[in-house]
């Protein structure tokens, strides 16, 4: 049957047209506009037990608050060839990590570089980082150092000279040293850990500074624990031959 009613009556402002209309979704009956998808109201639909962090992972059971944001070192190995750094970067870019800073750099074996990345996010967001990091075809291995990893930055930093006396007395004393020096600047170099770096910095800015630039730190791990298994060592006979150690191509 073709329905003859006007195309007035579809204005939802028509009392007639309302009143011929099913129940709303908020009341639990059919939806109210045209189209529109049959099911229960918004209050009276299932919802999954826990919440998402900010990231948009689901932490059962659990808040968030439960999850403090942490800083984390986190050191991969990576095919050395154009293009993996501008893949690493744009894929936490894309999903708005916390990235404090990132340094890449050659390996003991030339086909190989690592890349120390460090982190601040809740424990599911690092998760996340490593996570993310290994579904890249270049990256070999991906792996999350101790506190007690050994951790270093270089920073420069150009500070205003009218006392150089008093400038490299501040360098010594903060482990640094000044390399270079014009009528008005002077540039310090610091070299250690990052809240040494952080000290350096404070401590040189009673000075004027003009200009940092900040390496972002590199790691490694403590002693004779391997920061990665990747590149894996050559074999005692291919040392001895000088031939290079084999490494599977699968990631």
């Amino acid at each position: 049957m073709t329905d003859e009613r006007p195309d007035s009556r579809t204005d939802p402002d028509d009392p007639e047209f309302m009143a011929d209309r099913a129940p709303s979704r908020a009341d639990g009956g059919a939806p109210t506009a045209p189209g529109a998808l049959h099911g229960p109201g918004p209050d009276k639909r299932p919802r999954p037990e826990g919440r998402r962090t900010d990231l948009g992972i689901r932490v059962e059971g659990e808040a968030e608050s439960e999850h403090p944001p942490r800083r984390a070192v986190v050191s991969a190995v990576v095919d050395h060839e154009p293009g993996v750094l501008s893949d690493v970067s744009g894929l936490f870019s894309r999903r708005q990590f916390n990235i404090e800073s990132l340094t890449v750099g050659p390996t003991a074996d030339e086909d190989y570089a690592r890349i120390t990345l460090v982190v601040e996010e809740p424990d599911p967001g690092i998760e996340q980082v490593k996570k993310q990091l290994e579904t890249l075809l270049s990256v070999r291995e991906v792996r999350e150092l101790e506190e007690s990893a050994v951790e270093r930055e270089t920073a420069l930093v150009e500070v205003r000279a009218e006392d150089p006396d008093a400038v490299r007395t501040a360098a010594r004393t903060t482990g640094g040293e000044v390399v270079d020096t014009s009528p008005g600047t002077m540039t310090v170099s610091v070299t250690g850990p990052t809240d040494r770096v952080d000290a350096a910095i404070e401590r040189l800015a009673e000075f004027g500074i003009r200009e940092v630039a900040r390496t972002g730190a590199t790691a490694l791990s403590r002693g004779e624990t391997p920061t990665t298994e990747w590149p894996r060592p050559a074999r005692e006979e291919d040392a001895a031959d000088g031939s290079r150690p084999e490494h599977d191509t699968e990631n």
